[in-house]
């Protein structure tokens, strides 16, 4: 494959497109999900876990920039650990990059088709979670920038819709109420509190979990050198705003243990306030879905760049790097990731992990991935810093090396914990490892021949096709 016929992406984003992209990919985490953290931690014990989450998020984003904006190439995590350590490198962090974003779609897609459900009960679920996957896919296939501008809006109105949340239910908080039994059902700080911390660790990633994705955009954004950081650096800092928002307001209105288990906490807590026929309360419900829409569709922009870029390295089959002749969109990525995200919503009632539905599942499965792809992600950049330090890096970390110093040894803490409490799931995990690397070392030849047309990659110093 010559530096002619690579496929190539069409750069046509700006930096409001990319802020829009890393809010949205994350913002349903702060509409649902985060609140069972409650149910394990206390208010007051998750607040220090996701003051812990945001620390790590904050310090990981501002060092992850400089990798993006230094190499901004579709693989993303996958290419700068390609740079750092190699093909191998690249595989694990390609490997844990699709995990996160394949397996985090089936989940929202199935949350997009019980909100619908609610309002109109007598449509299936399921098949209204199928249908978001094609009318979203489709929105992918039709033009980046189309789907970008489409993420702009509905993440702004995902925004507005907190900010209404916060506003309407504020004359209802009460310190009192947010602190009360706050230390894992206790009024007052034990060492019992300790591990139900530790144990609501993947409720709080789930608040910033794929921020990063919005790297697999940096190859079709216009100056990306100049707009990537600030985009990032808005991008996180709007997030931890927002989450710590969204839980002080929610869990000050009432008793906080009665949303600790349930889907839909922001509703519920607003109902406390304002009563079921709120107007307020309808509009939360309704606009509510953007946020999810804006999560769900950006995921499958991320999904599929990351797939498109390894299958264009050799990492998977090569038509997955075939972009549409006019739309110049991986359709054949957003299609494959699609199949799985089906495949796992139709398997949900059959197969279940530990007494679990899938669905409940393919989320710690995608947190296990994001993670792995932080800690590698760290570790490249202190491997880059010294194999190639004359690279020009238009936004360099902030103190380093302590800021990515902070990211790594908190997300290796997060790892460890994350396998001590589910670890059937990390097994699971490993399996897929496993199965991933025959196929890494079946496609040694492919991966050769697609290096001598990728200069991102080709560019690391003695990178050879191993």
């Amino acid at each position: 494959m010559s530096e002619e016929t690579k496929p190539v992406l069409k750069k046509s984003l700006s930096g409001w497109h990319l802020w829009g992209i890393a809010v949205g990919l994350v913002i349903s985490g702060e509409y649902f999900g985060w609140s069972y953290g409650w149910a394990s931690a206390g208010t007051l014990g998750f607040l220090v876990t996701t003051a812990l989450v945001a620390v790590m998020y904050a310090t990981f984003i501002f060092s992850f920039t400089e990798l993006t904006t230094a190499i901004p190439h579709a693989g993303g995590p996958f290419a700068y650990s390609y740079r750092a350590f190699g093909p191998f490198g690249g595989f694990i962090a390609g490997f844990a990059t699709l995990i996160e974003f394949v397996f985090a779609p089936p989940a929202i897609a199935l949350s997009i088709g019980a909100y619908l459900n609610v309002q109109f009960p007598a449509l299936d679920p399921k098949l209204a979670a199928v249908g978001a996957y094609l009318i979203f896919m489709t929105l992918n296939i039709a033009g980046v920038t189309i789907a970008a501008t489409f993420e702009l809006c509905v993440t702004l109105l995902a925004i507005f819709e907190l900010l209404v949340f916060m506003g309407v239910v504020s004359p209802g908080f009460s310190w009192s109420h947010f602190a009360a039994n706050g230390w894992a059902g206790a009024s007052t700080f034990s060492g019992a509190a300790i591990g139900g911390i530790f144990a609501a660790i993947p409720f709080a990633i789930w608040f910033f979990l794929a921020i990063e994705g919005a790297a697999m955009a940096a190859e079709e954004t216009r100056e990306p050198k100049k707009v990537i950081p600030k985009a990032y650096v808005g991008g996180i800092l709007t997030l931890v705003v927002l989450a710590f928002g969204v839980m002080f307001f929610a869990g000050g209105v009432g008793d906080w243990s009665k949303l600790s288990n349930i889907n839909d906490p922001l509703p519920q807590a607003m109902k406390i306030v304002v009563g079921e026929s709120s107007g307020w309360l309808h509009m939360l419900v309704w606009i509510g879905l953007f946020g999810l829409i804006a999560s769900f569709h950006g995921i499958i922009m991320g999904y599929s760049r990351q797939i498109f870029a390894m299958a264009r390295a050799g990492y998977l089959p090569g038509f997955f790097a075939t972009v549409h002749p006019k739309r110049k969109t991986p359709h054949w990525a957003i299609l494959a990731g699609g199949a799985i995200g089906i495949l796992a919503i139709f398997s949900d009632t059959f197969v279940q992990i530990g007494g679990q539905p899938l669905t409940a599942n393919i989320v710690t499965m995608s947190v296990f991935g994001a993670i792995l792809l932080y800690i590698v992600s760290m570790l490249s950049l202190f491997k880059l810093r010294r194999s190639e330090a004359t690279l020009e890096r238009p936004f360099r970390a902030p103190f380093y090396p302590l800021f990515p110093a902070i990211a790594l040894v908190l997300a290796v803490v997060f790892l460890a914990t994350m396998i001590y409490f589910n670890q059937i799931v990390f097994l699971l995990f490993l399996g897929l490892f496993a199965i991933s690397l025959v196929f890494y070392f079946l496609s040694k030849n492919a991966r050769a021949e697609a290096l001598q047309a990728d200069a991102m990659l080709s560019a690391a110093p003695g990178a050879t096709p191993g």
